[in-house]
């Protein structure tokens, strides 16, 4: 059984590393939606900055949208200096945390996730090790979309650098990475994208 927590540090270590040695990425845009890479940093490096004092009060002025704290504690931090990030980036307070609830897979899939978001807009290889991107792969396309709002009926997943495939019917086919960013509901830079769930 692999132990998913400690594939986290070498993940965000491995973002670290790029980042240092390409000031010029922190601009860059990311696949997330209105964020660049400098933001999605500061997302991920949000539970070093934030106690659970902070993060209730941060709650409540968000009027307990976590969406908007997240916007909020993203702009904020964006604006740090690149080396106090950095150094987040690399705290074992980060590597040891884990989603309420989430546990050592949700911690993994926190890393990867956004490790990729900046990797793939980068074009660049993925940060995180084959290991980690293969167990959140295995975790994300186990959950059939309900993690992220996605319809995925008739849909089947077949990486491009492996033999790992997921699902029945239409092929969506793509090197492992690619497809953990598209069953997180991104968009990838060449415009695929899954469809969303219909809302009542």
């Amino acid at each position: 059984m692999t132990d998913l927590q400690s594939l986290v540090a070498p993940t965000y270590q491995g973002l670290a590393e790029l980042l240092s040695a390409d000031p010029e990425a922190w601009d860059a845009p990311s696949l997330c939606e209105d964020w660049q890479v400098r933001h999605v940093v500061a997302h991920v490096t949000m539970p070093v900055r934030l106690t659970p004092e902070k993060f209730g009060a941060e709650m409540a002025a968000a009027g307990g949208d976590f969406t908007v704290l997240s916007n909020n504690v993203a702009e904020r931090g964006a604006s740090l200096p690149h080396a106090e990030l950095l150094g987040q980036l690399q705290s074992e307070s980060l590597h040891a945390w884990q989603p309420p609830g989430g546990g050592a897979s949700g911690a993994l899939s926190h890393a990867v996730i956004h490790s990729l978001d900046a990797t793939i807009a980068l074009e660049r290889p993925p940060v995180a090790p084959d290991e980690a991107v293969s167990a959140v792969l295995d975790l994300i396309a186990a959950s059939e979309g309900s993690w992220f709002g996605l319809d995925v009926t008739g849909t089947r997943f077949e990486a491009s650098d492996s033999d790992w495939s997921h699902g029945e019917g239409e092929p969506v086919r793509a090197d492992s990475a690619s497809l953990v960013a598209l069953l997180a509901g991104r968009t990838l830079p060449d415009g695929r994208a899954l469809p969303r769930l219909q809302q009542d």
